[in-house]
């Protein structure tokens, strides 16, 4: 492992060392790494940042607590590349800049720490997400944005960001839903337990709004779509219809021999395609396993 890969490694569970303690607002200030206090109209936003809803509540008390105590937290900034020494862009915390603009503050306290783009990126998205201050879709941007640009694994990614690789997996697969549907979830209409549930069935929307309408719990909406049809499973039940009895025969030997659920597509001249299904990575282990096997 190089020294960059064990850094990014380090990057989520050092982030609270960096900046304070991430979950807490009323935090002392971390008078270490480059602390100090600069006038507020120093602070650019970042155009980066992947969380773009600031709830105008949310907004309010902040700026009250900010006039009664002032900023306890030091906001993350970097240099702005060719602005002197007046400009700095925000990598976390524009949810207190914001504030502190409201609260008609002169200066903030910042922590200046000199990254490129893509630690910005990196750490904009690990303060958020350990604040739960995205909603899952703007997480799922947040992803996106950096393997795009950066080239990055569903592992590595997950290794950077401090979650699971089911997690950033599961997190990315909301992308794939219409864009009605990701309206509900940024409105806090559906939460991400909702949309997974709708990420394989036929029609999305439809049952995006019945879910809304009715109310329904994560749980009571994964028994809904249960009975929903499944993306594809038209086509599926049609290459099954056209199957031998010799290839549904040998689906379900090696099936029944593995556990799990085998597909076999057998085409005329002679190719095809041998699909295993897995549920966990427990199941993926045991396969690999197998077929490493002598």
């Amino acid at each position: 492992m190089s020294m960059e890969d064990g850094s990014r490694r380090r990057l989520g569970r050092g982030l609270a060392a960096l900046i304070g303690d991430v979950g807490q607002e009323s935090a002392p200030v971390d008078r270490s790494r480059n602390s100090r206090r600069v006038p507020i109209e120093y602070l650019r936003a970042n155009p980066r940042n992947p969380r773009k809803a600031f709830e105008e509540a949310d907004l309010a008390d902040l700026t009250a607590s900010i006039r009664e105590k002032g900023i306890m937290q030091p906001i993350l900034v970097r240099p702005v590349p060719g602005g002197g020494t007046d400009a700095y862009e925000i990598i976390a915390g524009e949810r207190r800049w914001r504030a502190a603009q409201r609260a008609a503050l002169h200066d903030v306290p910042v922590i200046i720490h000199d990254v490129n783009d893509q630690e910005a990126l990196e750490l904009a998205i690990i303060e958020n997400v350990q604040r739960a201050d995205l909603n899952a879709l703007e997480e799922a941007l947040g992803y996106q944005q950096l393997i795009d640009e950066f080239d990055y694994s569903q592992t590595a990614l997950a290794d950077v960001i401090g979650k699971s690789r089911p997690h950033v997996a599961n997190t990315l697969r909301l992308l794939k839903l219409p864009p009605a549907v990701q309206t509900y979830l940024r409105d806090g209409k559906l939460t991400a337990g909702h949309a997974r549930a709708l990420v394989t069935v036929d029609n999305p929307e439809a049952v995006a709004q019945r879910i809304v309408e009715m109310g329904l719990t994560v749980r009571d909406a994964e028994a809904l779509t249960q009975n929903e049809p499944k993306k594809g499973g038209a086509q599926r039940a049609a290459n099954r219809a056209e199957k031998d009895a010799d290839t549904r025969a040998l689906e379900k030997l090696l099936g029944d021999s593995l556990g799990l659920m085998v597909t076999i597509d057998h085409k005329s001249n002679g190719t095809g395609e041998l699909k295993i299904r897995y549920k966990s990575l427990e199941q993926l282990d045991e396969i690999c396993r197998l077929l490493k096997r002598e």
